[in-house]
């Protein structure tokens, strides 16, 4: 049984059906982790997927109709699993198409995936995501400030906005401890999936968290620093540009015990 299947509304995409994806770039997506056959998080994905097809396109997909695509794609691999679930539109970009034009869904899945180890160090680079609350595809400058920081001898890249407050990384989010408080960047930005999942799991045990605006100045005054995705709920962070952040394997800890409390749902 194969991990890597590729399909397009619920049945085998042919290369007729990728052509057109290949060569274009308006389209959303999200990803996530499967273990066992279910996804933590499920509704963050599917409010993702809805609002975004709704902002992009005018119209989403029914929520049923996604779910059975995702299970279409479970079913015809191992029971771990990466899966990305993409909306686009069969009118392509560079058109105007009207609300009548149905998006389509294409669900890949590959290897299951934990993250790097880290620590990591990051470069910072001024950078805003257009659509920023949206999880796009055509990011050019992301994979650009990935290599160029990779190429300076960083792991990654931080993105700070043209007020200097940082944001985001090139595929993850930040979050910071100060001690007693999880912090969060305000800024635009997208909000991850595993981001909602720590905030509500946070918010059930009583730890204190706050959204603040962060900036490289403010980092010398928190106690550590991670980056998280779909892959992982924390990667320890100990460098942002010039500024070291200290170890924090208690509030490090602390996230991989929240997420791990989420409750696995079945598409």
């Amino acid at each position: 049984m194969t991990s890597f299947i590729v399909q397009r509304d619920g049945r085998a995409a042919t290369a007729g059906d990728l052509a057109p994806l290949a060569f274009a770039g308006y389209a959303h997506f999200t990803a996530m982790q499967v273990r066992g056959g279910r996804v933590r998080g499920l509704d963050l994905h599917l409010e993702r997927l809805r609002t975004a097809s709704e902002k992009m396109f005018g119209r989403a997909v029914a929520e049923d109709r996604i779910r059975g695509y995702l299970r279409t794609a479970l079913e015809a691999g191992p029971a771990d699993l990466s899966l990305t679930a993409t909306v686009y539109s069969p009118a392509g970009e560079f058109t105007v198409a009207g609300a009548e034009v149905e998006p389509e869904v294409l669900v890949r899945t590959g290897p299951a995936a934990s993250g790097p180890q880290g620590p990591l160090t990051l470069a910072t680079v001024e950078h805003e995501r257009t659509l920023p609350a949206v999880k796009h595809v055509g990011e050019v400058g992301k994979t650009y400030f990935l290599r160029e920081a990779v190429r300076q001898g960083f792991d990654d890249a931080a993105f700070v906005d043209r007020r200097g407050r940082l944001s985001e990384a090139s595929i993850w989010n930040l979050a910071f401890w100060d001690g007693t408080s999880v912090v969060w960047p305000e800024a635009e930005m997208l909000g991850g999936t595993t981001m909602g999942i720590v905030r509500r799991q946070l918010d059930g045990l009583g730890v204190p968290q706050r959204v603040q605006e962060v900036t490289l100045a403010d980092l010398p005054a928190l106690a550590g620093g991670v980056v998280m995705n779909s892959w992982t709920p924390g990667v320890a962070v100990h460098r942002i540009g010039p500024a070291p952040l200290p170890d924090a394997p208690g509030f490090l800890a602390l996230l991989h015990r929240v997420y791990e409390a989420e409750p696995l749902v079945a598409p």
